[in-house]
Formats: C-alpha cells, sequence, structure tokens
C-alpha cells in the first residue's frame, strides 16, 4: 500500500488496482472521533444516518436511504447544490445519531441530504484533480481582493467534488461587498462561488497547530461549537491577566479556560468577599491572591507592593476576623492566625545518576597508586643521608652517580653486590628497599648475606 496525503487527510493507495481508500487511523484527520460503541448489537438500523467529513474541519450528517453498509473512511458521493460532492465517511452507527441530535446539530430527518453512493474510480480521479487547484486559486483570490482593497482576507478555498463550484473561506473584522468580487472570481476561475464569512478561531482550527500546552489545539482535534470567553474566568481562577499569556495562536483568549470554570465557582460560593479589608490594631491588611482548593487566602499591609510580606490565613479564620471588625474589635497580631506553613515530604528515593562523578575513574587510579607504594615504616619515605656515597645501589641493581665500572667497587662490581663498604662504614644503608620484593630488605644489620641475597622478611612491630 501506498501512502497519499492531501488536504482531506492520509489515504492508502493499492498500487495493483489503484484503488484508493482513507486511512482508517485514529488522528489522521481534525476532529477525529472515536466510536466506542462500534461492534455492540444496538437495536434498530444503525446505518440510516452517516456524519461525512470534507476540508479541514468541515463536517456534515446525511441520511443513508440505500441502506448502503459503510465503514469508516469510505469515500462516498453524497448531495450538494448544485451537483454533488465527494467526501470521507467519519461516523456510523448509534453513534451518529446521538450526536446528531446533541448540541446544535438538532436538524430534522427530512431535513438532511442522501447519500447516493459508493465513489467510482472516475469520481475519485476527478475530485483529486479539483484538490490539486485549490492552491493556485487561494493565491490568485487573495491578488484579485487585494486590488480591490477590500478589509478582508481570503484563508482558504474548497472545491466541490464536481468541480463546478469552490467555497471561499475569508476573514473580516468589518462588513464587505464583495458583489464586485464574485464576478471577478466566476469570469477568472470559471465556476460557482459561494463565499462564507469564519472568525479567527475557526481559521485557528482548520490551519491546526500546537498550542503552548504541547498538545495539539483543540479546535482542530475535537472542539467544533466555540463559546465566548471572558477575562472574568481567568480572574476567578487567579490567573493571571497577562494578555500574551491568556491568548492563543487565534489572537483570542484561550478556550481552556472556561473548562474548570465550574469547578472554581462551585469552590468559591462559601469564601468571604475579597474587596474588605482585615482591621487589625497593625493596620489594614488587603487581600493579594487565593488558593482556592487549599482555602487559604495570602493578606499584606501593603495594597500593591510587590514586595511585601504575604501572611496566610485560612478561610475560616478570614471570615471570624471579618465578624470580629464588624464589632468593632480589630485583632491585635495577624501574624498570630497565620496558617501554618505545610513541610513537603521528603521523596523516597535516592538519585544515582548524581552519585557518578566524571573524574570517578581518576579516583580509582589513584588509590591504586597509593597501594602500590612502600609505607614509612619500612623506609619508603626515610630522609636523605647527607653522608651516603653517590655511587649506591638503587633498585634494580644499577648505581646511581659515580663510576659504573667495576673496578672502582670493592667486590669486583658483580651484579647485585654494588655497596661501597662494610656494616661499620656510615655511608652504608643497612635498610635498603628491593622493588621486586618490598616486604624484603638487603643487608640488615646483624645479618650480612652473601652479596646480593635477600634478608629475612621485616617484623611489624
Amino acid at each position: 500500500m501506498a501512502y497519499i496525503l492531501n488536504s482531506r487527510g492520509t489515504f492508502l493507495q493499492d498500487p495493483e488496482s489503484g484503488e484508493v481508500t482513507a486511512s482508517r487511523l485514529p488522528g489522521g484527520y481534525k476532529l477525529d472521533v472515536h466510536n466506542w460503541l462500534e461492534g455492540y448489537p444496538v437495536p434498530g438500523n444503525d446505518q440510516d444516518f452517516v456524519e461525512v467529513r470534507f476540508k479541514n474541519t468541515r463536517k456534515a450528517f446525511y441520511v443513508n436511504v440505500n441502506r448502503i453498509p459503510l465503514n469508516k473512511g469510505d469515500i462516498v458521493a453524497v448531495e450538494s447544490s448544485p451537483g454533488h460532492d465527494i467526501g470521507i465517511v467519519s461516523l456510523t452507527g448509534e453513534l451518529a445519531r446521538r450526536k446528531l441530535l446533541k448540541g446544535s446539530n438538532r436538524e430534522a430527518p427530512g431535513e438532511l441530504r442522501r447519500l447516493y453512493r459508493k465513489a467510482k474510480q472516475g469520481d475519485v480521479d476527478k475530485w483529486y484533480s479539483a484538490l490539486e487547484l485549490e492552491q493556485p486559486t487561494m493565491l490568485r483570490a487573495r491578488q484579485i481582493s487585494q486590488s480591490l482593497k477590500l478589509e478582508m482576507k481570503i484563508t482558504d478555498v474548497e472545491y466541490q467534488g464536481d468541480k463546478t463550484k469552490a467555497i471561499f473561506y475569508y476573514i473580516s473584522d468589518s462588513r464587505v461587498d464583495f458583489r464586485e468580487l464574485i464576478k471577478l472570481y466566476a469570469d477568472e476561475f470559471k465556476i460557482r462561488i459561494e463565499m462564507k464569512q469564519i472568525g479567527a478561531r475557526q481559521e485557528a482550527g482548520r490551519i491546526g497547530g500546537i498550542g503552548s500546552c504541547g498538545r495539539e489545539l483543540c479546535c482542530s482535534t475535537w472542539m467544533s461549537h466555540f463559546v465566548s470567553v471572558s477575562t472574568s474566568a481567568a480572574r476567578y481562577q487567579e490567573v493571571s491577566l497577562n494578555p500574551q499569556k491568556l491568548a492563543g495562536q487565534c489572537g483570542k483568549l484561550k478556550c481552556c479556560l472556561n473548562y474548570e470554570l465550574k469547578c472554581y465557582l462551585e469552590a468559591q460560593q462559601n469564601f468571604p468577599p475579597t474587596s474588605l479589608p482585615l482591621q487589625t490594631e497593625q493596620g489594614d491588611a488587603y487581600h493579594r491572591k487565593t488558593d482556592v482548593f487549599r482555602r487559604v487566602m495570602w493578606y499584606s499591609f501593603e495594597k500593591e507592593s510587590e514586595a511585601a510580606v504575604l501572611i496566610p490565613l485560612d478561610v475560616a479564620k478570614v471570615e471570624e476576623i471579618i465578624e470580629m471588625n464588624k464589632k468593632g474589635i480589630k485583632v491585635k497580631q495577624l501574624d498570630a492566625m497565620a496558617q501554618p506553613a505545610e513541610t513537603e515530604p521528603e521523596i523516597g528515593y535516592q538519585n544515582a545518576v548524581g552519585e557518578d562523578s566524571i573524574s570517578r575513574f581518576e579516583e580509582q587510579r589513584k588509590k591504586k597508586k597509593k597501594q602500590g607504594r612502600f609505607d614509612s615504616s619500612r623506609g619508603g619515605n626515610r630522609p636523605k643521608n647527607p653522608n651516603r656515597n653517590p655511587g649506591v645501589q638503587t633498585q634494580g641493581g644499577n648505581t646511581q652517580g659515580g663510576n659504573r665500572s667495576g673496578g672502582n667497587k670493592p667486590d669486583g662490581g658483580r651484579p647485585g653486590n654494588n655497596r661501597s663498604g662494610g656494616p661499620g662504614n656510615p655511608a652504608h644503608n643497612p635498610r635498603r628497599f628491593d622493588s621486586r620484593n618490598p616486604g624484603r630488605s638487603q643487608g640488615r644489620p646483624g645479618q650480612p648475606g652473601r652479596p646480593g641475597q635477600q634478608g629475612p622478611p621485616d617484623k611489624k612491630e
């Protein structure tokens, strides 16, 4: 199967037969609906009403008069005025009937248009050729409207499936006289023209995008009816009245401000009025903010200062203080009635990642080097003897300084016996370290072995 992506969604094309069907994967188009009643037996005929989708967010309900068995994603031919249109089935069965009777879609079944048949290959080819004309038509339509200096913006163009009509979607803040514009469009494109005005929210839904929450826009995924949003919704929810944060991609207030508004209004029913200051002996305390669900209100003695000290008070305490003020009694200290600060519980986990250090391998190498060294008790770190002969033996039997020839040594230069004197000689070092065996030393006092012979190991003191 080959995937085809266009303005109507994702399609699958059979390479052998060339048949094209719409993808049934969820999220392949805007305003996708999951049919949670699919597969369950329902009373009556579940093929009476069918929801058909067109370009972007445009959908419509049709009557399946011929009782054709349909599935989600089938390309069908439906009744239009004039001619017929090509659409894709988005919902069938009992859920389509329930959605038809919900909200503003309450239309009499006799007023719904009919669904003719499944689209044939000739219908699909003609429909595809009409889709290729939408983009250049929109660009040319914008040029014509700008030449007439009309205060409007052409946002989208949608061709009918039989290429006899096109819908031009536009945005305008004022009333526009586009009678001359329609004549120019008809002469230019040779089709029937229909002008449809949409708002900023509908335009954002048709274009789509990602919101500040990181998810797709609600108006392009599931929201089909727009409710007016006011700044009071943000004020009830204690949201900062920042226009840049409250506005969506459409430039209007975000629709999600209405989602939790009822919960906040219900929780604030028993809250005291915030306009009343609390009278204390220290002065009047003014309301600054409220945590609705924790039922905590913050007050400060400075009304508009941002650096003021906020005092948290429980709602019951605030009501008690207001009742005392009505009787003419002032509170002595407001801090004494403050809500105790809640201590955050400790998180019961260990940050194993933070324990790993970049230099942890270097520290292990340093420890190994220290372990390989001899300790000071075995003469490893003894200070240098000023009376020591410069020709004394070093590790490995070599001499350090002096003449290396054996003729200058009393033993004739035999290996391993490069001493500069006997035990009585002050230049003689009786405790010489052997790198091959750190536990043994050469020439211990009182036990002079043969030249080059190692003595017994030292006893630990």
